[in-house]
């Protein structure tokens, strides 16, 4: 495939590019667009986030450090990391891409510049790489006016994002070649590197331990202040990371459920988020992970410095007796560490509420009897509560203590609980009721052979 005619200079994206040392950020850029021209499974899974399908006789082409024709001040100043065209053979689709490493981010001067540019030249999207994670590739860590996005698309994918793509597509072994499959390998295993400058979440927001603090001496907080949307949008960040690292470590993707409103317009879901945390003192999340029992909901909660997962069961409906639909959940949860582990019996209308530590449950079906109520509990909630107390505020440790809770629960909780399915009904052992118990298979009653 040529260059195309609105670019007057740019390199063939290089799988081993020649950049000086200093160019790490065009030696990122170049492996990764590199390795979606070389793998197909790659280019699918990657462009696929996207929302484009790519038939069997799409190809992609990548350059690297383009220039356009129409714009004279990029040669010695500003050029675009990367350009990527897809030929269907009917039509081509076509993104300028612009990366960043470390902790550099795009400059919005600079991303509404891009982004004319390629309006201009009839490209279809612009896509930006940098540390910085968003919910989903169609939201963007910088907001602009919708006019400003007319007649072009806005993409934003993390490097980890982009790791983890690729290694779940090396956990599924679904290559065309041996050969494809190790030059992905290659590819991870550079920028899965310290020097590559790729790196995950790892600290909240430089407002953090002050809003804990404020929050802690019962201090009221602005949903539209500064240090209450710097917060939300870091937590919007960690849960992306989240799911990433709970992704690799399960070899299956795990999911950021939200609303349809928050995944179209991740504004209203800033928006939204900052006023629940001004209102209750929380940071919420909910997580899907392949065939679990049900979703993980994760909650922060800033007033008492602590960290919950929790997920929600609906008890065995055949089993008449509390005890009965306890041990139907204790058995499940037999051999698991209890350490911080509870049980909440939840039962319809205003009936009580009883609560237990998983140990006594183990020990005892009766930890959750109600002493006000003979009503059987319809769910179970099971939940692991961490207190951090002081090192809740520190920005790097919340990180580090969420990031080891979520697995430690999915591990002694979340993989082994199994849903409550209804049991197939049973044979009643009576007669046909419109009397044609005698008939022969196969047969009418007149004897003929049945259609």
């Amino acid at each position: 495939m040529d260059r195309p005619d609105y670019i007057i200079r740019g390199e063939p994206a290089r799988l081993i590019p020649v950049v000086a040392d200093s160019g790490k950020e065009s030696k990122a850029t170049s492996v990764f667009l590199a390795a979606m021209r070389g793998v197909k499974e790659f280019r699918e899974v990657m462009l696929g986030s996207l929302g484009l399908k790519l038939g069997s006789r799409a190809q992609l082409e990548a350059w690297t450090e383009v220039v356009f024709k129409d714009d004279k001040e990029a040669v010695r100043n500003d050029r675009p990391d990367g350009l990527i065209v897809v030929s269907t053979g009917r039509k081509d689709w076509s993104a300028l891409i612009e990366s960043k490493i470390r902790n550099n981010e795009i400059e919005e001067e600079q991303l509404k510049h891009y982004l004319k540019r390629a309006k201009a030249n009839g490209m279809d999207a612009v896509i930006t790489i940098t540390n910085q994670f968003v919910a989903m590739p169609s939201h963007h860590p910088i907001k602009l006016p919708k006019n400003l996005l007319k007649n072009i698309d806005l993409y934003h994918w993390s490097w980890m994002f982009i790791v983890t793509q690729a290694t779940l597509l090396l956990d599924s072994g679904e290559f065309e070649s041996d050969d494809q499959k190790f030059l992905l390998e290659e590819v991870v295993r550079f920028l899965g590197h310290d020097a590559s400058g790729i790196t995950r979440f790892d600290s909240m927001n430089k407002e953090w331990k002050d809003l804990v603090g404020k929050i802690k001496s019962d201090g009221q907080l602005n949903k539209s202040s500064e240090e209450v949307e710097n917060t939300v949008s870091s937590w919007h960040q960690e849960q992306r990371d989240l799911c990433l690292v709970m992704s690799r470590q399960l070899g299956q993707p795990v999911r950021l459920k939200l609303s349809r409103t928050h995944r179209l317009d991740p504004v209203q879901r800033l928006k939204d988020d900052a006023e629940q945390l001004a209102k209750s003192k929380h940071l919420n999340c909910c997580l899907e992970v392949p065939n679990a029992a049900s979703d993980i909901e994760v909650t922060a909660d800033l007033a008492k410095r602590t960290i919950t997962c929790l997920m929600r069961l609906t008890a065995p409906r055949d089993k008449k007796r509390t005890s009965a639909r306890i041990n139907w959940l204790a058995r499940q949860l037999s051999k698991s560490e209890t350490e911080g582990i509870y049980v909440r019996a939840l039962r319809p209308g205003r009936a009580e509420e009883t609560q237990a530590t998983l140990a006594q449950v183990l020990e005892s079906a009766d930890a959750l009897d109600s002493g006000t109520t003979d009503v059987v509990p319809s769910t179970f909630e099971v939940y692991y509560l961490v207190d951090l107390a002081g090192r809740f505020a520190g920005s790097k440790k919340f990180i580090e203590e969420l990031e080891k809770a979520v697995p430690t629960f999915y591990e002694q909780v979340g993989e082994r609980l199994r849903a409550w399915v209804p049991p197939p009904p049973k044979l009643q052992n009576k007669k046909d009721p419109v009397g044609n118990e005698d008939w022969e298979d196969g047969e009418s009653e007149n004897g003929d052979e049945s259609m």
